[in-house]
């Protein structure tokens, strides 16, 4: 398998910066792999501790644990400036993703020549 494709695919399948780090560019791997982790961190965070408040809700017996009240309660949560934030760090992932995908095989493109 050329470089080219290993390192696109390793940064499309396993996460964004692998790729670079696999064909010896660790500063552009390290900087995308640390962008996209911090996105991740974020995003999982602001999940979870939106779900352990309305977890808390519901063994205090304030709302009743159904579906639509839940759908309700997190929508609810996730309204506002919060939510463009998430909107944000999601995009960035995704750029960071795209971006990495891209420029490794490029770079794997320049490798194989």
């Amino acid at each position: 398998m050329k470089k080219a494709t290993k390192a696109s695919m390793l940064s499309a399948c396993i996460f964004p910066g692998t790729g670079h780090i696999y064909l010896k560019k660790y500063i552009p791997g390290i900087i995308l792999a640390s962008v996209s982790f911090s996105g991740i961190y974020y995003l999982t965070s602001t999940l979870i501790g939106n779900a352990l408040q309305i977890l808390e809700k519901i063994q205090n017996g304030e709302v009743q644990p159904e579906f639509e009240t839940i759908r309700q309660l997190l929508s609810g949560q996730l309204a506002g400036g919060e939510s463009q934030t998430l909107n944000i760090y999601i995009i960035l992932i995704t750029i960071c993703w795209i971006i990495g995908v891209i420029d490794s095989y490029r770079i794997g493109r320049e490798q194989d020549k």
